[in-house]
C-alpha cells in the first residue's frame, strides 16, 4: 500500500457522450445545474450513457477511539465511552444514520478497527479487522506503529474488497469515535502544510475555551511531527489512527476497483486527503456528499477539487451526509437516462 500508484480515471469517452446527452435533453441549457454534472460524473464511473441509478448502495462505519481523549484534554464534549455505545446503536439499527439509510435504501456495516473497549455481547463479525484499543495520543507519540498502519491499509482494502464483491455500485465511508476530529484536522493540515487554527473545529461541539486547547494540541502535534510527515504512510502513522488509516486503505481499492464512493464528513475528507495522495488519481472516483461546519472538512474538499452536493450545516459524522446524499445522485442519473430529449418533441 505504501508505493504510490496513480489511480486510472472514469471513462473520459463515457463523460463525453453523457455531457452531449445533456445538452439535448428537453430543458434550457444548463437548467439542471449541478444534477448535470452529478449524472455526467456517475455515468462516467459507472462506464455507461445513460446509466442506471445506484441500486446497491452500501455505508461501512469504522469505529475507533484515540489516545487525545485520555487525560482530560477537552477535545470533545462527550467521552470515550460513548464511542462504543454507538457502535452497538449501529448494530441495532437506531443510529443517526441508520434512519437516513433505511430511508434510502443504503446498508450499513459498522467495524470496530480500534475502539478501546470488548464490545462484549455484539456480534464477532463487528471486530473481524480490530487492529488495536484506542491510538497513541498524537501531541506527545505517534498514533500507531508502522505495522498497525500497514495492517490497517490493509484491512480497509479488504473490506472496500468485500462490499463490491457483495454488489456495491456506490460506496460511503463512515466514521465513528469521540475525539476523531482532532487526528482528521491533524491529518488535513499536515497533507496541505496549513497551521492548526486553520483546521481546528468545535467536533462535537466544545466551548471557546476548549476549541482554544484543542487548537494548541493540534498544533503541538504538527510541531512534534514535522519533518516526517510528508510521506502519506507516514503521516498516517504519526498522527492517524486504526480507522483513519483502514479508512484510506478502503478509499484506495474502491477507486483502484472502479467503484465511486460518495464522501462525509472531516474524517472521511482527511482520509481522502491522504489516499490522493498515496495513490494519485483517486479522487476522480468521489464525489462529496456533503459540506459540513468543520473547517478542516471545509478546507479539504476545496483542495481537492470537490464541491458538496449538500450544505445544511451537518456535523454528525457516521456517514450520514453522504446517505442523505444518495437521492441526488439517483435523481441524476434517472434525469439523464429518463428525461426527453428535444428531438423527442418535434
Amino acid at each position: 500500500m505504501s508505493t504510490p500508484r496513480t489511480i486510472a480515471p472514469p471513462s473520459a469517452d463515457v463523460a463525453r457522450a453523457a455531457r452531449h446527452r445533456v445538452s439535448t435533453l428537453a430543458k434550457p441549457t444548463g437548467a439542471l445545474g449541478r444534477l448535470e454534472d452529478l449524472g455526467v460524473w456517475w455515468s462516467a464511473c459507472a462506464g455507461v450513457c445513460p446509466a442506471p441509478p445506484p441500486a446497491r448502495v452500501r455505508a461501512v462505519v469504522l469505529a475507533g477511539d484515540h489516545g487525545v481523549t485520555v487525560g482530560g484534554s477537552g477535545v470533545s464534549a462527550y467521552p470515550r465511552e460513548v464511542t462504543a455505545a454507538m457502535v452497538g446503536a449501529f448494530v441495532a439499527g437506531v443510529a443517526g444514520v441508520s434512519v437516513l439509510a433505511r430511508q434510502h435504501d443504503v446498508s450499513v456495516r459498522v467495524l470496530d478497527l480500534g475502539v478501546d473497549a470488548d464490545l462484549a455481547g455484539l456480534p464477532a463479525a463487528v471486530g473481524a479487522y480490530k487492529i488495536r484499543r484506542s491510538s497513541g495520543a498524537i501531541d506527545r507519540e505517534d498514533a500507531l506503529t508502522p505495522a498497525d498502519t500497514e495492517r490497517a491499509l490493509a484491512a480497509g482494502a479488504a473490506i472496500a474488497a468485500e462490499e463490491i464483491a457483495a454488489g456495491a455500485d456506490l460506496l460511503i465511508l463512515g466514521d465513528m469515535g469521540i475525539g476523531n476530529t482532532t487526528p482528521a484536522a491533524s491529518l488535513i493540515a499536515a497533507t496541505f502544510a496549513v497551521p492548526a487554527a486553520e483546521v481546528t473545529g468545535r467536533g462535537t461541539g466544545i466551548d471557546d475555551d476548549a476549541l482554544t486547547a484543542k487548537t494548541a494540541l493540534i498544533q503541538r502535534a504538527l510541531d512534534r511531527t514535522a519533518g516526517r510527515t510528508a510521506e502519506p504512510v507516514a503521516r498516517l502513522t504519526a498522527l492517524g489512527s486504526a480507522d483513519l488509516a483502514a479508512g484510506v486503505g478502503f478509499l484506495v481499492a474502491a477507486a483502484r476497483a472502479g467503484v465511486p464512493v460518495l464522501l462525509d464528513g472531516v474524517v472521511a475528507l482527511a482520509e481522502a486527503s491522504v489516499a490522493e495522495d498515496l495513490a494519485p488519481g483517486c479522487v476522480a472516483w468521489w464525489a462529496a456528499g456533503h459540506r459540513s461546519t468543520e473547517p478542516a472538512q471545509q478546507l479539504a474538499v476545496d483542495k481537492l477539487g470537490l464541491v458538496p452536493l449538500l450544505d445544511l450545516g451537518l456535523r454528525l459524522g457516521e456517514g450520514s451526509g453522504a446517505v442523505a446524499a444518495v437521492p441526488l445522485v439517483r435523481s441524476a442519473a434517472l434525469l439523464l437516462s429518463d428525461m426527453a430529449l428535444l428531438s423527442d418533441l418535434a
